[in-house]
């Protein structure tokens, strides 16, 4: 059995790499954010976390005598994610650097319904986030004796960037070992979802490290996994619909009937995700027009 991490402890997980947790667990966080500093002398800080004194403090303590973080990356824009990042860069005078903010990589379709009113969402972003510096997919940065390669990958926020180093990936959330991302529209993307991660099954990574749980060192499993499982979903979504128009209040009843009370909710979204991609598929419609309330059924 795993030993529980524990908040505020820094774990040695290489010669070249630590992870700090922060104490922000919950439904959506598992045991908390994982803050990851890597290299030496001057270190690179992926994801800081949420706004916390403590886990600043924390990260901090991490460091070996002389060092310092010289750059703080942000995988997206998040509350438990990046919110710290502009803290400790104002403390440190360092930069931040990430994609863009929340709404940066939005694809035509999801622009559209979000400037019609059509989708609501929003749940749990950084509104307050803009980087110093803005990366471009396939960019790298080198400083000391470390590199990172940025890796657009939209689909759980149209911002999110993946970390490559070597053959070492920091997926943020669009990658995890104890469950899938939420994919909540506007800001989040099935179908841009479902060709990120493809594109990272393209790769031979060794292990990813996620923002949030331990390691997974069968990546190109783990990435095979969530690929079918999307597509199981989308089928399961098609097989109901073969039974006549529905609500996705409804699909979510039948297709989520293991899921905790607490997340039929981010459930629902991930149906909507679903079902949007499908109607830009030309499988499915919507009336009167796609939206969370909208009546669904085949093309």
């Amino acid at each position: 059995m795993t030993k529980r991490p524990t908040p505020g402890q820094c774990d040695q997980l290489g010669q070249m790499l630590r992870r700090v947790l922060a104490p922000n667990p919950s439904a959506f966080t598992l045991h908390g954010t994982n803050s990851y500093l890597l290299g030496t002398g001057d270190v690179a800080l992926i994801d800081p976390g949420p706004d916390d004194p403590a886990h600043s403090r924390a990260l901090l303590a991490a460091l070996r005598p002389g060092e310092r973080i010289s750059h703080i990356f942000v995988t997206h824009a998040h509350l438990d994610h990046s919110p710290l990042a502009t803290a400790m860069a104002q403390s440190l005078g360092v930069k931040t650097h990430a994609y863009g903010p929340a709404n940066a990589g939005r694809s035509p379709q999801m622009q559209a319904l979000a400037t019609a009113g059509l989708i609501s969402g929003g749940e749990g972003i950084d509104t307050d986030f803009t980087p110093d510096i803005r990366l471009q997919d396939g960019e790298t940065l080198a400083h000391g004796d470390w590199a990172v390669e940025a890796v657009h990958t939209p689909g759980h926020l149209s911002n999110h960037l993946c970390f490559a180093f070597g053959d070492m990936l920091f997926s943020g959330d669009h990658v995890m070992g104890w469950a899938s991302s939420l994919v909540s529209p506007p800001h989040g993307d099935m179908a841009a979802y479902m060709a990120s991660t493809r594109r990272l099954a393209s790769r031979p990574w060794s292990v990813i490290h996620s923002g949030h749980g331990e390691a997974i060192t069968d990546p190109a499993a783990r990435l095979a996994f969530l690929i079918a499982h999307r597509t199981a979903r989308e089928a399961s979504i098609l097989a109901e619909l073969h039974h006549g128009p529905a609500t996705i209040p409804a699909l979510t009843a039948t297709l989520y009937t293991d899921t905790a009370p607490a997340l039929q909710g981010a459930a629902a979204r991930n149906v909507l995700a679903h079902l949007l991609d499908l109607c830009a598929q030309g499988r499915v419609t919507a009336h009167p027009a796609p939206g969370f309330s909208a009546r669904y059924m085949l093309a």
